[in-house]
């Protein structure tokens, strides 16, 4: 079998004590939190009720106040609402708010998916200290008395998106993707569509967290190393939990002596653990994540969390019939697949590449 395997106790020698007694803090600080949930239960407004609200909003400033003194100490992890104007953050919170929720609809989901990555994108590319722009001309719709135009200008990122190839890690990473190409393509003075490259990768989920393994699926995996060597890796997957999987593709490349020339992860959520074990873990590896919680269950999943975006974004999956790449694109429908087209196109491109056809 063609697979790649790494475990939870390959990488976790990269964190420094540092790193560890900052995610033992943040484990202990979480599980203060569980012995509140259990009063919001609670039926009416009561006293202990409002009283575990009180202390709820006390340990979550707590913890973010302890994040965010953590990451300023990390040059390659950013978080949107720790480095953007906190006039701004009540729109990062709100969005991830309706995502959280297990009443937002598969639809409204996708939306604020596609938001999120717009703000992502931005912070990673919009904050250039280029100052040059791209002027964009517009051939609007009024044409009297003489055919009119409008002038846009947007940020200059040519030089940061030109080599970008899209590295698709898993099933619930695939439309989150497409809208990180879709926005490069559209900053792009050339109209740049991204390359694609397909992992198929997937942790053991009978493991727990600290025994985890990840296997890399190289026989339904679709990429051109070539393709690889000297680029700009952007991988986006809406939920970063353990770094696992990013770090078993990049440790494949490094065997294969493929050489990016950087590696951008964008995460919706990402889980304090898994960031620090990215960035000691893979050279030059920068991190944008909208949110940050702090810890992760003995599953290995993020908490307070949001569920299976995978599923949230995709429909769930029957275990013995698992849709490959083509298959998810067809049932995101058609208004999904032609505001994609582009990357829908390039997607096909390479699994016909790999498949010799």
């Amino acid at each position: 079998m063609n697979k790649i395997v790494l475990r939870a106790d390959d990488f976790d020698g990269y964190l420094t004590q540092e790193d560890k007694a900052s995610i033992d803090f943040m484990d202990k600080k979480y599980a203060e939190n569980l012995h509140f949930y259990e009063k919001l239960l609670s039926v009416g407004d009561n006293g202990d009720k409002n009283n575990a609200k009180d202390k709820l909003i006390s340990l979550y400033n707590e913890m973010g106040k302890m994040m965010q003194s953590i990451t300023k100490r990390e040059p390659n992890i950013h978080v949107y609402s720790f480095e953007t104007p906190h006039s701004i953050h009540g729109e990062a919170s709100r969005l991830i708010a309706k995502l959280r929720d297990p009443g937002t609809e598969h639809p409204e989901f996708v939306y604020y998916i596609q938001r999120a990555y717009e703000l992502l994108f931005n912070l990673a590319f919009g904050g250039s200290d280029d100052h040059r722009k791209n002027y964009i001309f517009i051939k609007t719709a009024v044409n009297i008395p003489v055919q009119h135009y409008a002038v846009h200008k947007i940020p200059y990122v040519d030089d940061k998106i030109k080599n970008s190839v899209m590295c698709v890690m898993l099933r619930g990473a695939l439309l989150p993707s497409m809208i990180m190409s879709k926005e490069i393509q559209e900053y792009s003075s050339i109209n740049y569509v991204t390359p694609f490259a397909l992992f198929k990768i997937h942790r053991d989920d009978t493991k727990e967290e600290h025994n985890m393994e990840y296997i890399l699926d190289l026989e339904r995996s679709h990429f051109n190393l070539e393709q690889l060597d000297g680029k700009d890796l952007v991988f986006a997957d809406p939920m970063n939990a353990t770094g696992g999987s990013l770090i078993t593709i990049i440790h494949y490349l490094k065997k294969m002596n493929i050489k990016p020339k950087s590696i951008r992860f964008f995460n919706v959520i990402s889980v304090l653990k898994g960031s620090l074990r990215i960035v000691r873990a893979v050279e030059n590896a920068e991190i944008y994540t909208l949110w940050m919680d702090p810890a992760l269950n003995k599953k290995a999943y993020i908490v307070p969390g949001l569920g299976d975006a995978g599923d949230r974004i995709n429909g769930a999956d029957s275990s013995d019939n698992p849709r490959d790449m083509i298959q998810l694109i067809a049932d995101y429908g058609v208004n999904i697949i032609s505001l994609y087209k582009s990357q829908v196109r390039k997607i096909e491109e390479t699994v016909l590449y790999r498949s010799g056809q």
